[in-house]
C-alpha cells in the first residue's frame, strides 16, 4: 500500500504552512491530504476523521499545523497509533513563545516537533522511508543532491 501523509491544520489560516510540507512530499513521491480539524472547536470531527485514517491500513505518518496552544498535535497523537510530526508555525506576534505548547505535552503523548515545513516533509519521508525502499531512496537522492550543491559552493569560494 502507497504510505499517506495527512496534514492537519487547526485552521485553514495555516494552509501556506500545509501546502509547503505537501509540495515537499510530492519530492519524495509520498501522498497527502491536507485538512482542518481543530482540537478545539471541533473535537468529534477531528476524532472521526482520524478514525477514518486509522482504518484505512496505508503506512501513514500525520502531520500537525496549529498555533497559539497546540492541542491538535496531542490529541491526534494520543489517537492513533502512528507517529506524528507538530510543525507549529511561528508567530510574531507572541514572540515565538506559543511554540511552548508544542513541546511540553503530557506524559504518554510524544509528537515531534518540527518548525520547518520541508524539515516536517523530510522526516515524515525519512519515517517512512524505513520500510519503504522507493522513498528511502528518493531521501537518498535529495540528500546526495544537496551534499552536490555545499561541495560546488565551496569550489566555487576557493576560485574566487
Amino acid at each position: 500500500m502507497k504510505p499517506l501523509v495527512p496534514i492537519i491544520m487547526g485552521s485553514k489560516s495555516d494552509l501556506s504552512h500545509g501546502k509547503a510540507i505537501a509540495t515537499a512530499l510530492i519530492g519524495y513521491g509520498i501522498d497527502s491530504e491536507i485538512r482542518v480539524a481543530s482540537a478545539h472547536k471541533a473535537a468529534t470531527y477531528l476524532l472521526d476523521l482520524l478514525a477514518g485514517y486509522e482504518s484505512d491500513g496505508r503506512p501513514k505518518v500525520y502531520v500537525t499545523i496549529a498555533g497559539r496552544s497546540n492541542a491538535l498535535s496531542g490529541l491526534v497523537d494520543g489517537n492513533v497509533a502512528s507517529p506524528v510530526i507538530a510543525c507549529p508555525p511561528y508567530s510574531d506576534r507572541f514572540a515565538g513563545s506559543d511554540l511552548f505548547s508544542s513541546l511540553r505535552m503530557p506524559s504518554g503523548i510524544a509528537p515531534l516537533v518540527v518548525l520547518d515545513p520541508s524539515g516536517a516533509a523530510l522526516a515524515a519521508a525519512k519515517i517512512l522511508g524505513i520500510a519503504n525502499p522507493e522513498i528511502r531512496d528518493a531521501v537518498a537522492s535529495a540528500q546526495g543532491a544537496w551534499t552536490e550543491t555545499i561541495i560546488t559552493d565551496d569550489q566555487e569560494l576557493q576560485e574566487h
